[in-house]
């Protein structure tokens, strides 16, 4: 009887977690390149009380066994990677990926992040530059003297501008996007950066349109991928289920109350 409390509390555990996870993402609806999170979940050490193929005879076994489980536990929170919808801004230092690859940035201790987020601005040295200040890398330095109105980046990622009321574009770099392995094994970092680790293997780089890379749009933003009536309909499920295993435990203690009232 008691066993049958603790199963049913971590199933409400894990849906607690599952509407996390939902909220997170449904909070993160508007969020520039944001990819959606989904839990996923495995059940819990099994207790043998008789295994299968036990001899029943001297002739025969038993076909099946006796086992009770112990509940559920998280197994991940796996990103999923799919392309989110494309809006198109105007602003001149807006780029948005379509297809594989993430924009590499250089943090303050020199580390690096990777982001789907092409919100970027120039800063006062003419650098390229996400919303927090880091530098796109490699770096893009506008020379003296741009028309940022007059910035165009093509589909494999060169980057070219007018200088000096100039009539011809001057070629200024050319952006590399990064591919991984595992792509979903990446850490978020927050401020839509995502770290490398183990289980994403070492970026590959590459240029826009080439070696499975993504192509760049200008003047565009990859939007978060969540799909809101989807997640709608996984809060539903899981607040099911979440009710499910809160009437288990009560009536766990409905019975357990019969049994403790046989004596008066």
């Amino acid at each position: 009887m008691v066993r049958s409390l603790w199963t049913a509390a971590t199933g409400m555990n894990g849906q607690q977690s599952n509407i996390d996870a939902i909220s997170n993402n449904l909070s993160n609806v508007n969020t520039t390149g944001y990819k959606q999170q989904r839990v996923e979940f495995e059940d819990l050490i099994y207790q043998d009380i008789k295994l299968a193929g036990t001899p029943a005879t001297e002739d025969t076994v038993t076909p099946v066994g006796i086992q009770q489980g112990s509940g559920v536990k998280i197994a991940a929170t796996q990103r999923i990677m799919k392309q989110g919808s494309l809006q198109n801004t105007g602003v001149d230092t807006d780029i948005a990926i379509v297809g594989e690859g993430f924009f590499r940035v250089q943090k303050y201790d020199g580390s690096y992040a990777y982001t789907r987020d092409g919100s970027f601005k120039v800063d006062s040295n003419g650098q390229i530059v996400n919303s927090n200040g880091l530098r796109m890398q490699p770096e893009i330095i506008l020379p003296e003297g741009y028309d940022v109105s007059t910035m165009n980046i093509s589909v494999d990622g060169r980057v070219s501008v007018k200088v000096n009321g100039g009539n011809e574009p001057v070629d200024v770099g050319q952006i590399q996007l990064y591919r991984f392995p595992n792509a979903v094994g990446l850490q978020a970092d927050g401020d839509n950066l995502f770290v490398e680790t183990n289980a994403s293997g070492q970026a590959i780089a590459g240029r826009p349109g080439f070696e499975g890379m993504g192509t760049t749009r200008h003047k565009f933003l990859e939007m978060s991928n969540v799909s809101v009536v989807n997640e709608m309909v996984q809060m539903i499920v899981a607040q099911r289920a979440y009710e499910f295993n809160s009437k288990a435990i009560q009536t766990s203690d409905n019975m357990l109350s019969t049994a403790v009232n046989l004596k008066r």
